[in-house]
């Protein structure tokens, strides 16, 4: 008999095996008189390789393992039908013999990231932060909150609070990731059920979709203006759609020039997408000052918002800088809630701790500061604040300006364009093609899903729900709502519940006494738990979309963030209390993969801090009498 088990172990995690029962895919005899069973397991790496143990257990005639799903016999396979073949001809990779369960549980890219992929150093997520933060969104937040009446000081200390309070909110979401090398979609199966997570990675899924396309429409505009830099005859190209398109044919070819950029992107995985996020950190900052110094020698100085007092004052003022702090907070829930995706590329879970807490809030709030300036001086330069840097750039290219201007105008340009797609890849393009691997594993990947994506974003027509209202702007905004309660379930479940243990094993079987299973594979605690987080500010989201509601309510969703995650939270971890899941009530802090292989003597690692796996030696040097030990290399 041969199993292989799908879960892979992780440098830096404990020893994982797979449970013995759900976990056998194939049985074949090696004899006519016995059979022998060949279990491959997962074995801690050595310098940098994946290594597996061969072990031959012989086993008597009459003996069985339970096995889910029987293989095709030659004459079975020989009379597959063309529909048969068409699915096996789109499926992804998976271990094969996999049950219909199984399979929609793993593939290559949910299972543990293999050592080899795990590149993402802590230098690679200062640099992914920096190149984050720059985007139009940022500069587009702090200029909302200067329009309502705050001061520039006023805005720009909202803005390192609203940053400096959701770091950590990253951090901690990430750590599952980063320890054991799992993505958003399976770091999710441990709060909400191996079923009922789904419904978590369909609702960041659709968004991402929607997102990309919203995204990817403003780098149609940056697109638009490097081509008016370099051929101002651009602006002369006739419209050739009707006007319920609601987009000219000039636009929509800049939108689409960046839709295509943005193909080949895609295409990397994410352990080798990093190094477009390195470039984004050197080239685009560097566009970012040249555009903060052009714009104060234009202006001769730095403007005079620099100088404008606050507008409002009292209380008025004081919620208007909740309001402020938490817009910035809500443009980051939903990197807090996929942010496993990432820190499960990372080489060691140290290098996503101290990186994030500190480069986010220093980043954004640079990146903020360059945008309070740049508006203010083109106060003076054009007698009004555009706190739109493509709009800014545009009105820069009106009337007949110089070369150096119109060099000027492309270059930075360039950058935005850069800057908004390694925007839509991190946000959006990722997190959409982990989200709906997990919802289609067999036959969608990241990288196909994020095409899926792509082709989504596209076919929205997303000019359209820019323009169609506010509400829908609004909407997206305020979605944080959902991304707070689900961040919460998840965040408790890790800290608080299971006190750092982890069972890896039983995320990849639907086995109904693995941890994950709960309810027929859904939690009902965590989805008690969600929904309350919603409820709290379901009144205050009907206020952000038009309605009427009373001001308590307002003041509720303007920390909707904290609201949903705190219920969410305190919803959660009460019901355990009372309704305590698999294992029980967990006492002490240990941050351990407790998946176990039992009969065969090889017990679960522990991790270190610094990611280094440590073992009892006597495990290294066991040598039972019944097992042939054979040592593979590789995945």
């Amino acid at each position: 008999m041969e199993y292989r088990g799908p879960a892979r172990r992780s440098a830096q995690s404990s020893w994982s095996a797979p449970p013995f029962r759900s976990w056998v895919l194939k049985i074949f005899s090696l004899s006519s008189n016995r059979k022998e069973n060949v279990a491959y397991l997962p074995l801690p790496p050595t310098d940098k390789e994946s290594v597996y143990l061969a072990a031959s257990v012989p086993q008597e005639e009459d003996q069985s393992f339970s096995v889910f799903s029987s293989q095709p016999s030659p004459d079975s396979s020989d009379d597959m039908g063309a529909f048969s073949r068409f699915i096996s001809l789109i499926e992804v990779d998976h271990p094969k013999g996999l049950t219909h369960s199984e399979l929609f549980l793993s593939n290559e890219d949910l299972l543990p990231v293999p050592p080899e992929k795990r590149a993402w150093k802590a230098w690679n997520f200062v640099t992914f932060w920096i190149a984050d933060s720059f985007n139009i969104n940022t500069w587009m937040i702090v200029s909302s909150m200067i329009q309502i009446g705050l001061s520039w000081w006023q805005a720009w200390i909202c803005v390192w609070l609203g940053y400096g309070v959701v770091a950590p909110f990253i951090v901690l979401n990430a750590r599952p990731g980063a320890m054991h090398h799992i993505t958003f979609p399976v770091v999710a199966r441990q709060s909400f059920g191996l079923w009922g997570s789904l419904w978590c990675t369909f609702n960041r899924g659709v968004m991402a979709c929607i997102w990309y396309g919203v995204q990817a429409s403003i780098g149609g505009s940056c697109v638009l203006v490097m081509l008016r830099a370099m051929w101002p005859s651009v602006n002369n190209i006739p419209n050739h759609l009707p006007e319920s398109a609601g987009i000219t044919t000039r636009d929509f070819m800049a939108f689409f020039l960046f839709w295509l950029i943005s193909l080949p992107a895609i295409w990397f995985p994410i352990h080798k997408i990093r190094h477009l996020f390195t470039a984004k950190a050197i080239f685009v900052p560097i566009a970012g000052i040249t555009f903060f110094i052009w714009s104060i020698v234009k202006a001769k100085g730095v403007g005079p918002i620099i100088h404008q007092p606050s507008q409002i004052h009292g209380a008025e003022l004081g919620w208007a800088m909740v309001s402020s702090l938490m817009s910035c907070v809500s443009n980051m829930a939903t990197l807090v809630t996929n942010a496993p995706d990432f820190a499960s590329r990372a080489r060691k879970p140290r290098d996503a701790v101290w990186t994030q807490l500190l480069s986010v809030p220093i980043a954004f709030s640079l990146v903020s500061f360059i945008g309070i300036i740049v508006s203010s001086s083109s106060q003076v330069i054009y007698g009004e604040a555009i706190w739109s840097p493509i709009d800014l750039l545009g009105k820069l290219l009106d009337g007949e300006p110089s070369h150096a201007t119109r060099f000027g105008v492309w270059f930075i340009s360039a950058a935005f364009i850069l800057a908004q797609l390694g925007t839509n890849i991190s946000a959006n393009s990722i997190s959409a093609g982990c989200d709906l691997t997990s919802l289609f594993p067999r036959f969608i990947n990241i990288r196909r899903g994020g095409y899926i994506a792509a082709i989504i974003g596209l076919a929205m027509c997303p000019w359209q729900l820019l323009k169609s209202s506010n509400s829908f702007t609004s909407y997206l905004s305020a979605y944080s709502v959902f991304l707070s309660s689900i961040a919460g379930v998840m965040i408790t479940e890790y800290y608080i519940v299971k006190k750092g243990r982890v069972r890896v094993s039983d995320l990849y079987t639907s086995r109904s006494d693995g941890w994950y299973y709960y309810t027929y594979g859904v939690n009902l605690r965590a989805y008690a738990a969600y929904i309350s987080g919603i409820l709290i500010n379901v009144v205050g989201f009907a206020g952000a979309t038009g309605r009427t509601v009373p001001i308590a309510a307002t003041h509720i969703y303007q920390m909707s963030f904290f609201t949903g995650f705190g219920v969410s939270s305190l919803v959660y971890y009460l019901l355990h209390v009372f309704f305590p899941a698999q294992p029980g009530r967990v006492k002490g802090w240990e941050e351990v993969d407790v998946s176990e292989w039992k009969g065969l003597g090889v017990e679960h690692e522990r991790h270190s801090e610094d990611g280094d796996s440590q073992s009892d030696e006597k495990e290294k040097e066991r040598t039972a009498s019944d097992v042939e030990v054979n040592v593979y290399k590789g995945h």
